[in-house]
This record gives C-alpha cells, sequence and structure tokens, in this order.
C-alpha cells in the first residue's frame, strides 16, 4: 500500500511537544560555565562561631559541652563574568578538642539548658578531658555550595570549609575534702 503524501516535517523535539505543539517552549540554557570549587575563591561563608560550657572551663573526667553556631549563607557576586548567588549550607561539624581527640557531627550541638539536661551530662558533642591543662579548640564547618546564574540551583561538587576562632579550654582537676567546719566558719582550714 503506498504510504500518504504529507506536507508535516518530521519532529525531533520530545513526543510530548510533537503531539502537543501549543505547550510553551522550554527554557533556553544560556551556556553558563560548570563550576568548581576553585572557582568560588572569592565567595566564602562567615567564620563559624564556638562556645562552651562551662564557659571557658573543663573538669578532668567529667563532660565540657560544646556547641558550634553556622547557617545557611547566600552570597550575591560575579562569577566567571555572570551574575550570580552563591547559597552555603552546613553539611558537617568537626571538632577539634586540643588533646588530639576530634568528632564530626550532623550539628553544631545544643546547650544544657535548651536540652533540659543538668550540667556535666553528657551531649552528642561533648568531650571528657583525661589531663589538666590549657587546650586550644576549634570546628570546622563543611558547607555544600550551590549556585544559581538566575536559571535555578545547581550543585557544585565537594565541599568548602571554615574553621572558628581558637577557643581556649582551661581543664582542672576537683578535689573534695570532708570538713567539720566552712571557710567562714575556720578561715585556715583544708581548702580554704
Amino acid at each position: 500500500m503506498p504510504l500518504e503524501p504529507t506536507n508535516q516535517m518530521p519532529c525531533d523535539a520530545p513526543a510530548e511537544r510533537c503531539e502537543r505543539p501549543d505547550l510553551p517552549a522550554e527554557p533556553v540554557d544560556p551556556g553558563f560555565p560548570e563550576v568548581t570549587l576553585a572557582d568560588l575563591v572569592s565567595f566564602r561563608p562567615a567564620t563559624p562561631t564556638l562556645g562552651g560550657e562551662p564557659a571557658g572551663f573543663g573538669v578532668v573526667g567529667m563532660p565540657a559541652n560544646f556547641v558550634a553556631g553556622a547557617s545557611a549563607q547566600q552570597l550575591a557576586g560575579v562569577l566567571l563574568g555572570f551574575p550570580v548567588t552563591v547559597r552555603f549550607t552546613p553539611t558537617a561539624y568537626v571538632f577539634s578538642y586540643g588533646d588530639g581527640s576530634t568528632l564530626r557531627a550532623a550539628s553544631g550541638g545544643t546547650s544544657w539548658e535548651a536540652s533540659g539536661v543538668a550540667q556535666f551530662t553528657p551531649t552528642s558533642t561533648s568531650h571528657v578531658y583525661a589531663e589538666r591543662g590549657t587546650y586550644a579548640t576549634g570546628v570546622t564547618i563543611e558547607y555544600a555550595a550551590a549556585v544559581d546564574f538566575g536559571t535555578g540551583w545547581r550543585p557544585v561538587d565537594g565541599v568548602v570549609t571554615a574553621r572558628s576562632a581558637d577557643y581556649p579550654v582551661q581543664v582542672v582537676e576537683v578535689r573534695m575534702a570532708l570538713v567539720d567546719r566552712t571557710c567562714i566558719e575556720n578561715p585556715r582550714g583544708p581548702g580554704c
């Protein structure tokens, strides 16, 4: 059977566009470049914060609680010649406790009060020191990066890091003694 002649041109668009030519045209990719971490060198997330409980000190053998602060950020600028918004989202918190111990956590932790627990209660970001001394602690935040050239967010492979300033923690030993009078009653007594 011979084929009927047709006046239609062959359609090389996706099937739904060939069947429904009334659909709006798909957006044209203006050819924005692929972005790498090296391209983001002029875009830096804010320096994270680090605090501890009890504030600035710890007790040998008891948990010291650490709380880091970091948040998602968006920075506008020019990248590879195009206006862009860069987004940094925290994905991991790497605590360095100053005694060689580190902890990788999914969050920055919470204070004892916010957790509704007593002081010296272990938390997901607390650390127990074995020896007295002064320790320079810190936290490094790993951020996922994404860019938007006005056409939607595009992830960038890898992570960008930002480290807090050092947070010194003085770790002391606590010794108890039984006495028959307080220091007010006997100012020359043991521990007074």
